[in-house]
């Protein structure tokens, strides 16, 4: 059964490349909604599906954008956090051009969902199932989609750092486990990058406190790492969350090798491109730990 959350939840932060004081509202949607974004602060058109087909850029955040000029940036983890929890359908204002960074994961955003709660509606959900692969190359780094009976998330990933390195992780979603595996991994970044990236109006809101920061040597966040390989699980936490823009879970294997936004979302478009790539199919129910599901209309 499809999705949506049983009550308004709010909350405020600053976004992470626009440097803006944002407010956030979490809206509960009826069946068959899907997941659309408001521009509160805008007036006229300022609804933004978040689709696919409507990422206009993906320097180092995912951005959405409609037909009329309105966009809502770094919606990664937002999505991500909503695909963890199974949300179909949800309402998503704001008052500025940017999801606020938080703490750099998606476990803000969990706590909202599960502060919230989970309503089960009347109506089946579905997915995107893979039928034959799909790989787009640039360089060293690929993504793949291949077919699988389950929902996994691979990747790698190699950093000349000495605490990156090269990393691999794979994860099977499922019984909610992107809350405990996952959705605390932050996003990471290079000071030395940090002047460059301001430059070109990016980073303005960044800091120790949403993301990960590395100098030549070592993490400078005092606190440390919250896992090991925080680094790729933060990279698949970019994948689920610019996965879902296929307006449903799917249902296959990803592979990521040095992936980013870019690459996720060009995988994406040459998936829809091929009609036989794959199917749209009906999902048995999910199971939703730690939030309590009611039933909605």
């Amino acid at each position: 059964m499809q999705h949506t959350i049983q009550k308004e939840t709010t909350t405020a932060g600053t976004g992470l490349h626009s440097g803006a004081a944002i407010n956030l509202a979490l809206k509960p949607a009826p069946a068959g909604h899907g997941i659309v974004f408001v521009r509160t602060d805008l007036q006229g058109d300022n609804r933004i599906p978040a689709l696919w087909d409507k990422v206009t850029d993906t320097r180092l955040c995912t951005v959405i954008s409609n037909s009329s000029g309105a966009s809502i940036g770094t919606i990664e983890h937002l999505m991500a956090a909503l695909r963890g929890c199974a949300i179909d359908n949800i309402l998503i204002e704001l008052n500025g051009p940017e999801v606020p960074a938080m703490d750099g994961s998606s476990k803000p955003f969990v706590d909202m969902i599960d502060k919230a709660g989970i309503a089960a509606q009347n109506a089946p959900r579905r997915a995107i199932r893979i039928l034959k692969e799909v790989t787009v190359e640039e360089g060293d780094k690929t993504v793949t989609l291949k077919p699988a009976e389950e929902f996994i998330f691979a990747g790698e990933i190699n950093f000349d750092h000495p605490d990156i390195g090269r990393q691999r992780y794979e994860i099977k979603l499922l019984n909610g486990n992107f809350r405990h595996d996952l959705a605390d991994s932050r996003t990471f970044g290079f000071f030395h990058e940090v002047e460059m990236m301001r430059k070109a109006g990016l980073a303005r809101g960044g800091s120790l406190d949403n993301a990960i920061v590395l100098d030549k040597d070592k993490v400078m966040n005092p606190e440390g790492l919250r896992h090991s390989n925080e680094f790729i699980r933060h990279k698949l936490l970019d994948a689920i969350g610019d996965l879902y823009l296929a307006g449903a879970p799917v249902l296959g294997a990803y592979e990521g090798v040095k992936a980013g936004h870019a690459m996720n979302n060009a995988v994406l478009r040459k998936l829809f491109a091929s009609q036989d790539a794959f199917e749209v199919i009906e999902l048995q129910d999910v199971v939703i730990p730690k939030a309590r599901a009611l039933e909605a209309a």
